[in-house]
This record gives structure tokens, C-alpha cells and sequence, in this order.
């Protein structure tokens, strides 16, 4: 069955962010991992099982009060039975494929005798159970927060369940990221890497990494994660190295290792926004190309240099949208090794990157709609020193306080 109540149902949805291990099989409500005193006080785990009413994908008032168990009639913690719910049955019972239950329980909420949602319904016979396992076993719990896996008809580009959006209840404004087609990061080494690390736990369809070069023990100190020495010698390239990393977690990441240039840089024009995270004199042609397309991009560069014994510098963010593209010239750097100016130093630490990245990635959620966006700027600077944020180049049509 259907797999998809879980995350359309608001009270299977909450016992699944609050702990519980749900699954669906042949038109029952299977919960699993509930601790129960079996015989000799010897604390056990047993399944609730419950049939599942729905309208449509959606559940609605469980039908009766009754619920089956697999597993050993329950005892209380001085090792008598809990005859209060059911007599002991001991026969199992087939009611589906795939679900065959041992005893059948019974107790009625009051004052009305029936439960009005399923969350209800389980936490009740939950507490029924494992309140006696726990004075035998504290803390013992049916909430294990088990890893939940994608199921084949969940509309998701994730390998398991995005369980951080449903528990925080902004499903709603998660579900504008989804939206997003392709998604294009140009550069992989210290802030591309980590855009990539912020983006990839995005819905976003399709995630497409370019970036020609080697990934060595350098960029092991500037990059998310940590890569064994093995790893290190074998000399991957870094889109594939990443690209091995969260394809663990999700689908659509694509390798594109080689750098852009004209016989390629039409593979940007599919996308949807960009992410330029690289220096030289190639980001002027890809500037052009990008404008040339009408895509929106965020353009990001650091300037950290070294001074009577400590690092001072600007971190930058630039936007450029159909809304707003004069200002790029006068805040891209588009020099090369040779002609360096504060954007272009090549001093780059972890978590300067990382937060050059995280600025990137806000902005581009903010011309989302997922985060306020008063200001509507297109440059953003960070100043080390004073700790100072600073937004610039507002388009004309925002400064009034509208997009």
C-alpha cells in the first residue's frame, strides 16, 4: 500500500516527527519498537497494528477503539497480566499480506469511547504498554527515530524522508525549493562545495556541479566533510568526489567535469539559476553568457589577507536578476593570478567559506520566497573586522519597499 498517508495525514505525520516507526502494509497502521513486559518481567518489543481508515491518502477518524499486537500478551512490572485490555489469545490471526497478529486489545477512551485521530489512538496504547517496561527499564521508548526511507510513489528527490521540514511544520515553504528545475554550481572548491552541501539538502530537482580539476589534500581543509588519506591519494575529481558524498542522501546530481568555456557554456542555459564559485578571467564570459540567457546567478568572492598577525578581509555576494544587472561590472572581479585585487587573494579558510556560502544560499532562498526579503539587495559584503554586514544595489522598483 500507499506509503503517502504518512506524509499527507497531519496525526501519522506527527507521531512519525515525534519518533514513532509507522509503515503502511495491506491496508494497516503497523507501529513498531513498542516495549512491553512479557512473561518473567522480561521487557520485549511488539507491533500495534491497527486498519488504517483513509479518504483518499488522507486518514480520518479511526473506525473503532480496537487494536491488534504482535508479541506476547503484555504484563504489568510484577509480572501479572494487563487483563484489563483483552483476554489472552495466543492464536495468530492473518488479516492481510504481510500482517498477522497475536492478540486483539481493547480500551476505550473516555468519555466517548472512540479516539478522533490516530495519534491519539497510538500514543494510548503505547503509554498502556511501555509505562510498565519503563519501571523496569527507564527510559526505554517507542521512539526510536528510526531512519524512514523514501518510498517509491513519495513525490521527493530524497533517498529517506525530509523529516527536519515536517517536524518544524514549514513543509509549505520548503515546498516552494521544489519548484526549482536545475540548479547549476559553478566552481567546487571552498564556497562551492559548501553551496553545494547547503543546496543539496534543498528539494531542488536537479543539481548539475561543474568544475575540471582534481580534488587534493588542500581542498580537504576548505571542503565539507572529511576525506580519508585513501581517498586523497587516489586523486578523484572534485564534482565526482562531492557528487559521492550527497548522492547518499538524495537523487539528480550531475557531474560535469570540465570548465566552462565556449564550447560548453550552453549547458548552462537549461537552468535555472547558477552559482559562479571560481576566479579568473573564464567568469567575465560566463557573466556575459548568463545575461545573454537571462538567467538569474549569485556570484561569490572572498578577500582575506594577512595583517600584523591575524586575518582581516571582505567576504561578497553578488546578485544579478533580470531586475537588476548594472552594478555586476563594478562589483565582479574578473582578473586573473596575475592581476589581483582584494577579492582575489587566495587565502580561503573553512569557515569563511562556509559562511560566504551560507550568505549565497540565503539570498537565492530569499528570491524564492522562502526567507523575508525587505531590503531586495544585489550586494552583500562582509567585513571580518567589525563583524559588519552591508547591503547594496537595490533595484529601482524595490526601493519603495515593493519587489
Amino acid at each position: 500500500m500507499s506509503q503517502k498517508p504518512i506524509s499527507r495525514s497531519a496525526d501519522l505525520t506527527r507521531l512519525r516527527n515525534e519518533g514513532y516507526d509507522l509503515e503502511i502494509r495491506s491496508d494497516h497502521l503497523l507501529v513498531k519498537d513498542v516495549p512491553y513486559v512479557a512473561a518473567g518481567r522480561i521487557v520485549k518489543r511488539g507491533i500495534l497494528v491497527m486498519p488504517l481508515k483513509l479518504a483518499g491518502d488522507v486518514t480520518v477518524k479511526p473506525e473503532n477503539h480496537v487494536t491488534h499486537f504482535i508479541g506476547e500478551f503484555p504484563r504489568r512490572a510484577d509480572d501479572t497480566l494487563i487483563d484489563t485490555i483483552g483476554n489472552v489469545s495466543n492464536a495468530r490471526t492473518k488479516l492481510g499480506e504481510g500482517v498477522e497478529i497475536d492478540q486483539t486489545f481493547s480500551a476505550k477512551p473516555m468519555p466517548s469511547g472512540f479516539y478522533e485521530n490516530y495519534y491519539d489512538k497510538v500514543t494510548q496504547y503505547v503509554t498502556i504498554l511501555s509505562a510498565y517496561a519503563q519501571k523496569i527499564e527507564p527510559g526505554v521508548t517507542a521512539k526510536g527515530f528510526r531512519p524512514v526511507a523514501a518510498a517509491g510513489d513519495e513525490e521527493t528527490v530524497f533517498k529517506y524522508i525530509d523529516t527536519a521540514s515536517t517536524r518544524a511544520e514549514i513543509g509549505a515553504v520548503t515546498a516552494k525549493l521544489a519548484t526549482v528545475s536545475k540548479i547549476a554550481i559553478v566552481g567546487l572548491g571552498g564556497t562551492g562545495s559548501y553551496v553545494l552541501d547547503l543546496v543539496a539538502k534543498t528539494p531542488v530537482r536537479e543539481i548539475h556541479l561543474f568544475d575540471g580539476d582534481d580534488f587534493l589534500q588542500h581542498n580537504a581543509f576548505r571542503s565539507p566533510g572529511a576525506p580519508s588519506l585513501d581517498e586523497l591519494a587516489a586523486m578523484p575529481k572534485k564534482a565526482a568526489y562531492l557528487k559521492g558524498i550527497y548522492e547518499k542522501m538524495r537523487n539528480g546530481i550531475f557531474v560535469h567535469e570540465d570548465y566552462i568555456c565556449e564550447g560548453n557554456v550552453d549547458a548552462l542555459r537549461e537552468m535555472s539559476f547558477v552559482f559562479l564559485c571560481m576566479e579568473g578571467t573564464a567568469k567575465k564570459f560566463i557573466v556575459e553568457k548568463l545575461e545573454e540567457f537571462g538567467l538569474p546567478f549569485i556570484d561569490v568572492g572572498m578577500g582575506v589577507y594577512l595583517s600584523e598577525g591575524s586575518l582581516g578581509g571582505i567576504l561578497r555576494v553578488t546578485t544579478s536578476t533580470p531586475a537588476q544587472r548594472d552594478h555586476v561590472r563594478k562589483r565582479v572581479s574578473f582578473s586573473d593570478d596575475a592581476d589581483r585585487n582584494e577579492y582575489d587573494v587566495n587565502i580561503q579558510i573553512a569557515d569563511l567559506n562556509a559562511l560566504n556560502a551560507t550568505l549565497a544560499v540565503i539570498k537565492w532562498k530569499k528570491l524564492m520566497g522562502f526567507y523575508q526579503d525587505l531590503d531586495f539587495e544585489h550586494h552583500c559584503t562582509y567585513t571580518i573586522g567589525g563583524n559588519m554586514l552591508r547591503n547594496e544595489d537595490v533595484p529601482a522598483e524595490a526601493a519603495g519597499g515593493q519587489p
